[in-house]
């Protein structure tokens, strides 16, 4: 099954800095099944996000690429995301990142 990957950046990204390198251990990512996300990803399209670099300011998630969220989207991220159970892991993630003012890095398909 198809799987994104979620973790929280412990260094605001730079910008002119890509992040393209797939690196889910150093920021000791989870993993959430497509499926999960798939129902619900246009909801993130009202959501201000960066797409692999600081440089590309969008608005939701890279679905095949690298989304980076900064610590003013995390409450509408977790807005998205409320309610669906299977996402409990992926909203702790946000609420810590939200608590600690932390980007959070997201690894699309």
């Amino acid at each position: 099954m198809a799987k994104h990957e979620f973790g929280i950046m412990q260094n605001k990204p730079e910008y002119g800095k890509r992040y393209d390198e797939y690196e889910p251990q150093k920021y000791n990512c989870i993993s959430v099944d497509d499926c999960y996300l798939e129902a619900i990803v246009a909801d993130f399209e009202v959501i201000d996000c960066y797409w692999h670099t600081l440089d590309v300011k969008e608005k939701g998630l890279a679905y095949c690429g690298v989304t980076l969220i900064p610590p003013c989207s995390i409450g509408g991220f977790l807005d998205v995301i409320k309610g669906v159970e299977a996402l409990d892991e992926l909203r702790k993630l946000g609420e810590k990142g939200l608590a600690e003012n932390k980007w959070i890095i997201h690894y699309g398909l």
